[in-house]
């Protein structure tokens, strides 16, 4: 039998484009079916967790049986299930504060929203787990409700999880930071230069202030540096901007038809928004000039860089602080998108040898 010609073998492997085609489907394939599995083992676990936690509010059981019941409980399941990891004391205890947060939120505060629904029981109402929980790790649930003030929040970080695909501890990073309250803070002219939509998803995109704590900048450093520490550490810094930036340049040039050429500090293109970008870093306060600038980029940008698919660029100041009444009188007269957001970084102060040495006698 004559071998099949195209079927060449290299490292143990069919060099065949259509087999290479085929195998590299079935691989995608497989990684689905993996993520599918792993999500629905998920969801049945907090189905039953949220069942535990729904039993331990609505039976009362510390009335019945007395205080020490939840640790009584705890022990008799891990005697039960020995090689189960989920039933320690505290465990168990996030279990039922994790489904007393929603009730007593939804239920007791009537908040009830879309993805909730109530169940009418004999011991009176209670609560389904909603379906978008299950997409979220049980670690995650356990840090979003010891943490948040409201359901409100809570649910902004269960969202902002499964939309960005968060690990915990960027979940952790931003609810230190308190994406929350920050997040549509940056101050715009959006509402008069962008359509209702595109204005809206904007400025829900920008945020005052942005943490820098990735970086640790020696004390007087100036703009240049800032941007050097920023792209050194631009994974931390995309992450910090949020879904959707991509890195399109640094100091990136915007030659006019004169021949002259202007270079802003930075330049993202945003998916979602379907822009540009632009960013210029402030090592000081806001001041006006800077409005007027970030303007003229912006313009520049629009012509250089938008295609026709593309919708108008955004610009953005990034200082060290900022008054609101000078950054709203600025951008009157201003018909181009822009916004003014501050940030916030450790300085390091250096010390002379001489300095430490003095500190170190006294």
């Amino acid at each position: 039998m004559k071998e099949n010609p195209e079927f060449i073998y290299r490292d143990g492997m069919i060099a065949n484009s259509d087999y290479i085609e085929w195998i590299g489907s079935v691989k995608q394939r497989f990684q689905k079916a993996q993520s599918k599995a792993v999500l629905q083992v998920n969801t049945a676990m907090l189905e039953f967790y949220w069942s535990i936690g729904r039993d331990l509010v609505n039976l009362h059981p510390e009335e019945k049986w007395g205080n020490g019941i939840v640790r009584q409980f705890a022990l008799d399941m891990r005697k039960a299930f020995p090689h189960e990891t989920g039933f320690s004391d505290t465990n168990v205890k996030y279990m039922k504060r994790w489904y007393n947060f929603y009730y007593q939120q939804v239920i007791i505060s009537h908040q009830l929203g879309d993805q909730f629904k109530t169940i009418s029981h004999q011991a009176g109402d209670q609560l389904e787990m909603p379906e978008l929980f299950g997409k979220v790790p049980w670690k995650h649930h356990v840090q979003i409700i010891t943490k948040s003030q409201s359901l409100e929040e809570a649910l902004f970080y269960i969202n902002k999880t499964i939309g960005e695909n968060w690990s915990r501890n960027m979940l952790e990073s931003q609810m230190r930071n308190n994406l929350y309250s920050n997040q549509g803070t940056a101050l715009t002219n959006f509402s008069n230069t962008l359509s209702i939509p595109q204005g809206k998803l904007a400025q829900e995109i920008l945020k005052d202030p942005y943490n820098f704590e990735f970086l640790s900048m020696k004390a007087g450093y100036d703009e240049k540096e800032l941007e050097e520490a920023l792209i050194s550490n631009i994974t931390s810094f995309l992450l910090e901007l949020g879904k959707g930036f991509a890195f399109v340049g640094r100091q990136m040039e915007l030659r006019m038809p004169n021949g002259q050429s202007f270079y802003p500090d930075l330049v993202f293109y945003h998916t979602k928004l379907k822009s540009y970008v632009v960013i210029e870093l402030k090592a000081v306060d806001f001041s006006p000039e800077f409005a007027g600038k970030i303007n003229f980029y912006v313009s520049a940008a629009d012509e250089l860089l938008k295609e026709k698919d593309d919708n108008p660029t955004i610009g953005l100041i990034i200082c060290k602080s900022s008054n609101k009444t000078i950054v709203e009188w600025s951008f009157r007269g201003i018909d181009r998108p822009i916004g003014v957001a501050t940030y916030q970084l450790q300085e390091v102060v250096e010390r002379t040898v001489a300095e430490l040495k003095l500190k170190s006698k006294q």
